[in-house]
């Protein structure tokens, strides 16, 4: 299947050339040919049928929701009632959701069809989706590389057309990151516009849902649904959400700031580079403003972002001990010896690191030198963000340093794939939007994305600028 958008689908159901049951059997069949890209979990064939079949009536009597004939895949960190849901970690096997994600819910009124969970760095801790406990995902592009991570499973499946569209979680760049690997749209929305609701939480004041789909339309008509207030979130922004899937691309000229510090980069690949400077001159050409601006703080970006996400992991994954759900070890004796055991079976190498490390920041001897000083850089780091937000109207960066990388080249150094979120992590350190599109290719063929963010609450802007730039630019 060749669709590069929803509205494609549409025009075919509508004429008669496909049904929804044709597309779920095209996707479920996709799914078993390329079982070697590891990007499903599970795969809910009966059901998808079934429902299809529903959706097929419903199209026909005219009562068919906005996303009927839409697959979707989970990535596996978002709930679905009565499916297994367990972010790719041992510690949760066996457990099934007791309800539903927010966001999920609003797909499925909209009559969009869940045809399976994706794989996952393990409760969303990785660039490279090699931490899963159940192995990497490949990427389709070139199986021998990583599809970036956490949300590798998504990005892979979105790619390999395994699914129309997939949602993922973006908690520092883990949605745009494997979008970039990809060739796909990745959008992480401004923190709160969806609901968290259903998410299993890494860092809960960083976490934000979010799609990765073929096009910047099929992006904002996701987000569209999903967005809004929700009793269940008190971190849901109450302002409900704006149309953006009626919205046109830009046309105005528009103003643009970019880190001069990250196209000067001796990380940064080459290649990316010279697109970079290359799509500047042609924005530019085309009567935009574009300048470069001085981001000294760029170093600081992932010491604060791990700081402060380990801290809240620390807290948030206490929660899984083996007593009540989940993975339980057979060798524990006693409660603390169960919950030791448990945990020290049931968690990966990352996700225990990640533990230690935010454990350690908020004890009582060293919270201060690690853990307050990274809320006051964060401060920081907002505050002079929002200053360029307030002059410009977008920030212009690489998505990632590189494209993506050969299996298993940076899983021994946690430095070196740490700083694989160094452009990524700003946005969701601030709460800003941003996406990463799809824009160009390297030498060997490999995509790579260019990131957009903007002010909060911007997401409108941002993706009609996304329309334009990937649409008339490109």
């Amino acid at each position: 299947m060749s669709y590069t958008s929803f509205s494609q689908i549409r025009a075919d159901l509508s004429s008669g050339k496909t049904s929804v049951s044709g597309l779920v059997k095209e996707y479920l069949s996709a799914i078993d040919s390329n079982r070697e890209l590891n990007a499903f979990l599970e795969v809910y064939p009966d059901e998808a049928v079934a429902l299809a079949a529903e959706v097929d009536l419903k199209l026909a009597a005219g009562t068919a929701g906005r996303l009927a004939g839409m697959v979707i895949g989970l990535k596996d960190n978002i709930c679905f009632a009565g499916h297994g849901v367990g972010a790719s970690s041992k510690i949760l096997g066996g457990f099934n959701s007791l309800f539903s994600a927010t966001a999920v819910e609003r797909l499925v009124a909209e009559d969009a069809i869940i045809i399976g969970r994706l794989n996952c760095d393990e409760f969303a801790m990785g660039s490279s989706n090699e931490n899963s406990a159940f192995g990497p995902v490949l990427n389709p592009i070139d199986t021998s590389r990583v599809p970036g991570g956490s949300s590798g499973g998504s990005a892979a499946a979105v790619a390999a057309r395994l699914c129309h569209a997939a949602l993922g979680s973006d908690t520092g760049g883990s949605i745009r990151q494997p979008a970039s690997f990809t060739g796909t749209v990745g959008l992480k929305p401004t923190y709160g516009r969806i609901s968290r609701h259903g998410l299993i939480a890494y860092g809960s004041s960083f976490d934000q849902i979010g799609p990765i789909t073929h096009s910047v339309e099929d992006a904002a008509l996701l987000l569209e649904i999903m967005a809004g207030p929700d009793e269940f979130d008190s971190t849901a922004i109450q302002n409900p959400p704006e149309h953006y899937s009626a919205l046109e691309p830009t046309t105005k000229p528009v103003r643009i700031a970019y880190l001069a510090e990250c196209l000067e980069s001796e990380g940064l690949d080459p290649e990316i580079r010279d697109f970079c400077n290359r799509q500047i001159e042609q924005l530019r050409s085309l009567g935009h403003t574009v300048e470069p601006v001085e981001f000294k703080e760029l170093k600081y970006l992932v010491p604060t972002y791990y700081v402060l996400t380990t801290a809240e992991a620390s807290s948030n994954l206490s929660r899984f001990d083996g007593m009540r759900y989940g993975y339980r070890s057979a060798e524990g004796k006693g409660v603390e010896g169960t919950i030791v055991k448990s945990r020290s079976e049931g968690f990966g190498k990352e996700v225990k690191r990640r533990i230690m490390l935010g454990t350690f920041v908020l004890s009582a001897g060293y919270y201060d030198a690690y853990y307050s000083k990274g809320q006051k850089m964060r401060r920081i780091i907002k505050e002079k963000t929002a200053g360029y937000l307030s002059s410009y109207d977008f920030i212009y960066t690489p998505t990632t340093p590189g494209v993506a990388f050969p299996l298993g080249k940076k899983s021994g150094d946690p430095i070196k794939m740490y700083l694989e979120d160094i452009f990524t992590v700003q946005a969701n350190i601030t709460g800003m939007p941003a996406i990463s599109l799809p824009m160009g290719t390297n030498s060997e063929g490999l995509p790579f994305g260019i990131q957009l963010m903007a002010n909060l609450n911007e997401d409108a802007k941002l993706l009609a600028f996304s329309r334009y730039l990937t649409e008339q630019v490109k």
